[in-house]
């Protein structure tokens, strides 16, 4: 089965869906096997397979697969150590996301300034970015499971910003090079239609580079999601399996 990188698991995958970033979950080489989902009560993990398909943590008890499972006073200490330090993490995630939904809009909104489009054109761009970033920044408030981000949806929601946004550029970058085959530029014409046909594939570069300011506020999360590979440490299943919930190398 091929690991979920926790990092992106815990990002709800942001970066993804937004700007095809660089892979944030590399950052602190994390991964898990499972699916999480944070509930008031309880921390659930869950995979298809190898068994135990489900995990539940909750206040310093253990459930695998709905059963309960015996534990010694230090197992049940790590655990409540885990569930707390995975639940302060949670908001930290959800700050870092939203950090990566502005600067995504803004590095959108200044590839696009550059371009020195229609004043018309930049604000109906801006309408739309100020939008699609409410938009995610309240998907992000209400997700409370990886299940939220699984499958193809972060490519959708890339596909559908794509779908969006480059119509627009490229419409007004094809108004210029009108202007200018008028005006007899004919380089600066065909210059300008080469950008417009060419727009995702020659800014997506750029958008990634520009999202390369996010990774230092993702490294301020490493030290904790190491933290939870440590507490799991020695705890076992009732079939004596060690608790591998989170994997840490590199």
């Amino acid at each position: 089965m091929r690991p979920r990188h926790l990092i992106a698991c815990l990002l709800l995958s942001t970066a993804q869906p937004l700007l095809h970033a660089q892979d944030l979950a590399a950052t602190c080489h994390a991964s898990s096997s499972y699916d999480l989902t944070v509930k008031p009560d309880s921390l659930v993990f869950d995979r298809p397979q190898p068994a135990p398909f489900q995990v539940q943590l909750a206040a310093g008890s253990l459930r695998t697969d709905g059963h309960p499972v015996q534990l010694d006073a230090e197992s049940q200490d790590r655990l409540a150590l885990f569930e707390r330090a995975l639940r302060a993490l949670v908001p930290r995630v959800r700050a870092v996301a939203d950090a990566g939904v502005d600067l995504a809009a803004r590095a959108m909104h200044d590839e696009a300034a550059d371009m020195h489009l229609a004043p018309a054109t930049m604000d109906e761009l801006n309408r739309r970015l100020a939008a699609q970033a409410a938009e995610l920044r309240r998907r992000i408030a209400q997700s409370n499971s990886t299940h939220d981000w699984q499958g193809d949806l972060a490519q959708q929601y890339a596909n559908r910003i794509a779908g969006e946004l480059v119509p627009l550029v490229a419409a007004d970058l094809g108004q210029q090079a009108l202007a200018a085959a008028m005006s007899g530029d004919l380089d600066a014409a065909a210059r300008l239609r080469d950008e417009a046909t060419d727009l995702a594939t020659q800014m997506q570069p750029r958008l990634q580079r520009r999202m390369q300011a996010l990774r230092p506020q993702v490294q301020a999360l490493c030290p904790s999601i190491r933290r939870l590979a440590d507490l799991q440490q020695g705890v076992r299943d009732a079939d004596g399996r060690p608790l591998d919930l989170v994997q840490v190398g590199g």
